[in-house]
């Protein structure tokens, strides 16, 4: 289920990216003020997911459709939270290592096969054909950033807030050249260290790029991750710029630099992982 100590990788697409029904259903929730903030909207999720796991399983729910929304040139764009996706993966997750009597009781098997076709549903494509709207346009990671992620953003697209109860980090950046760095960055680690799983993740990752309408906002945010950070180290954070000189170190022949920007990485976000032992 979702942690409040948590960073996201967002799409934000323009009501064209929708169907007509869609589109009018996403004015009417903005036109309402029902939008959600993202500094807001984590608790509301793991709210929303705890909820329906307590709701006796006679059936998965049927949830709101809630979204986050960004303005920008005079172009609405919506982020939304697919929570009935949430909620069955979170099904799935609480039977995993579990042993099968106790995973039955709290998730019984008819419900765990509910959630799984509704994740392969998704996964699969079949709700872009039926739907006309792309996968999950959320991804959370945990206790830390995927390195993966700061391929797709640039230093100079951070949005630093460190006001007091309103402390934020995050990158924006247009789609297009979120792929475009997506793709380099494939061939980079393709030429340099073939099929390593970090070349297949940032793989992914540009496959999962391609899903959206080509004029979406990416969205790269720290999310809960601020508050086990102090202002100073948000300030000096260059996470992508380290990723950048990493590539670029692999795309010259240069071993040694792109070491000492990979091994910065792993050593500062190591430090946040090691916070989940202690929570």
């Amino acid at each position: 289920m979702p942690s409040l100590f948590a960073s996201y990788l967002r799409v934000y697409e323009p009501l064209t990216a929708f169907d007509r029904d869609r589109q009018m259903f996403w004015r009417r929730y903005v036109r309402e003020g029902r939008a959600v903030a993202p500094l807001e909207g984590p608790g509301r999720q793991r709210t929303a997911v705890l909820e329906a796991l307590g709701a006796g399983w006679t059936r998965l729910p049927d949830l709101p459709d809630e979204a986050y929304v960004l303005e920008a040139d005079d172009t609405l764009l919506v982020c939304p939270w697919n929570l009935r996706v949430r909620v069955a993966e979170a099904a799935l997750s609480a039977r995993d290592g579990v042993p099968s009597v106790l995973a039955d009781a709290f998730v019984p098997p008819i419900l765990a096969g509910q959630a799984k076709a509704i994740v392969e549903d998704w996964r699969s494509g079949a709700r872009v054909l039926e739907h006309g709207v792309p996968r999950v346009h959320e991804q959370i990671a945990t206790w830390g950033v995927p390195l993966r992620w700061f391929v797709f953003v640039d230093a100079e697209e951070r949005e630093l807030v460190t006001r007091r109860g309103r402390r934020a980090l995050r990158y924006r950046t247009e789609i297009s050249k979120a792929r475009r760095r997506a793709h380099r960055g494939v061939s980079v680690l393709r030429k340099s260290v073939g099929d390593a799983p970090i070349t297949e993740a940032v793989e992914e990752g540009a496959r999962w790029l391609e899903e959206f309408h080509p004029r979406s906002v990416v969205e790269l945010d720290y999310g809960g991750l601020v508050d086990l950070l102090s202002d100073e180290v948000l300030e000096e954070d260059d996470s992508p710029k380290l990723v950048a000189a990493g590539l670029a170190g692999l795309s010259r022949g240069d071993a040694d630099a792109a070491t000492e920007a990979y091994e910065k990485l792993v050593s500062r976000w190591r430090a946040v992982q090691l916070l989940e032992r202690c929570n």
